[in-house]
């Protein structure tokens, strides 16, 4: 009796469609907009999105499936579902469950940039987010990136307060099937564009979907190869929200009857749609009004890229900037919605502390370190070289600790304990419990044991600046 009360306690989903809402919508997040189609631009186009999608169905099929039945398994979140599966994978556990601690606070303060924007397109002040230095003005100021941060926090924290039905599955249910709306919606548009430059040279929006979607192998070296490998595996690692604790989270709250195969299959599909479509949406348009040289803006694609090219659109642009920071705003917090309630199960299934007290806490800390985050960018600035070659502020060294070195290690403890500790059975008979099949059951258990491991092994190593 008192294992069910614990359960009934923790929440859970009510159905497949709303775990895979909740899910599709933690993995859909800043990283499928942001990232996404910069890696792309960046490594031949469609040579990446090549890479990218067997790497999807075979390498974060994997982590996905090995994450999810865990959570289910032992219904706990991350700190504790290692301990449970195995003593000595304790610590595991807690470094899975520091990953989301480390991001969230920096998480939240882009979330922040993006509800300024949205917040510039809706009152008018959108021409100005086009001019030079409107977003380092803004980063660099004292007071605004503070008070959006706040705010988008405060956005999450309602979502992961009001439980696991009646918030991250409510509002995933709602959010979703709009954001995938207005990615599609905005895409096709991104098409219909063209532009004429001031030497006569007209560019249109189906030139930027053929350098988008076409591989281009021209000049791809070995060396070239691997380095588009390790994008591509770093992209998903991020994409699909796995070694961060959040689809064990997700998992524990999934009723035994459910099919996680087809369930899987599902987030995978919506994640890669996601990512495939923000490229589609953003690539064209930014080729159309700035070329090929537009697009090597890097994570600033977004925030100072975009915004010219909403400008150069007229008045419509206003209004298609509007749609487009709205859409970034619901993928950024069905994300940190996901990062939140990773922190928050630790601190209810460790420690028993209840589920209003364990988000104030965590609202608490990652609004003090928010702020640290923000004002890295002036009080606290500093430049630090890393050993992958960038040089970093707070938020960078927050992203690199949290994304290049503990997300690896997480996960290649993780294969190996249920690669060779535990056995791939371990994961095997928990999808296959509710009678689903266990489709791709070969290439997980050579997944899992060898080929993922090893990948991330070099990854790790990448980070670190070794290779």
């Amino acid at each position: 009796m008192s294992n069910n009360s614990h359960h009934h306690k923790r929440g859970s989903f009510t159905g497949s469609l709303g775990f895979v809402m909740a899910a599709a919508g933690s993995a859909v997040g800043l990283g499928n907009i942001w990232r996404f189609p910069y890696l792309a631009a960046k490594n031949g186009g469609g040579t990446f999105i090549f890479v990218y999608i067997i790497l999807a169905l075979t390498f974060g099929f994997t982590l996905l499936i090995t994450e999810i039945s865990m959570g289910r398994k032992t219904k706990q979140g991350p700190l504790t579902a290692y301990g449970m599966l195995n003593k000595k994978f304790a610590p595991t556990g807690f470094l899975a469950w520091m990953v989301p601690v480390i991001i969230l606070p920096y998480y939240c303060t882009i979330g922040g940039w993006v509800l300024k924007y949205l917040f510039a397109f809706l009152t008018g002040d959108a021409i100005n987010t086009a001019a030079d230095g409107y977003f380092t003005g803004h980063i660099t100021s004292q007071w605004s990136p503070i008070i959006w941060m706040i705010i988008y926090m405060g956005l999450t924290a309602f979502v992961v307060i009001s439980g696991v039905n009646k918030g991250i599955e409510k509002y995933s249910r709602i959010l979703m099937p709009i954001l995938i709306v207005l990615i599609i919606g905005i895409s096709f548009f991104s098409l219909t564009l063209h532009s004429t430059d001031a030497d006569g040279i007209t560019r249109t929006g189906l030139e930027g979907l053929k350098i988008y979607l076409i591989p281009n192998f021209e000049g791809m070296t070995i060396k070239g190869f691997f380095l588009l490998l390790m994008d591509a595996i770093g992209q998903l690692f991020f994409s699909i929200s796995v070694a961060m604790g959040i689809m064990i989270t997700y998992g524990s709250y999934v009723k035994d009857d459910v099919n996680l195969m087809s369930s899987i299959n599902q987030i995978e599909f919506f994640d890669t749609l996601v990512a495939l479509l923000a490229g589609l949406m953003i690539i064209p348009a930014i080729y159309t009004f700035s070329g090929i040289e537009g697009m090597s803006a890097g994570p600033g694609l977004m925030f100072v890229s975009l915004p010219k090219v909403f400008a150069a659109m007229g008045k419509v642009g206003i209004a298609i900037g509007i749609l487009f920071f709205v859409t970034v705003t619901f993928a950024a917090i069905t994300s940190s919605v996901s990062v939140m309630e990773a922190i928050v199960s630790g601190l209810m299934d460790k420690w028993k502390i209840s589920r209003n007290k364990s988000v104030a806490l965590s609202l608490i800390y990652a609004i003090v370190v928010g702020i640290i985050v923000c004002l890295g960018y002036n009080v606290f600035y500093f430049e630090l070289p890393l050993p992958n070659g960038s040089v970093a502020q707070v938020l960078d060294v927050l992203d690199y600790l949290s994304n290049m070195i503990m997300m690896p290690i997480v996960a290649i403890s993780t294969c190996i304990m249920v690669g060779w500790v535990l056995g791939p059975d371990t994961i095997i008979n928990e999808v296959t419990k509710s009678g689903a099949k266990f489709s791709r059951k070969g290439l997980y258990i050579v997944m899992v044991k060898y080929v993922t491991p090893i990948l991330l092994f070099f990854l790790l190593l990448q980070s670190l600046g070794i290779l």
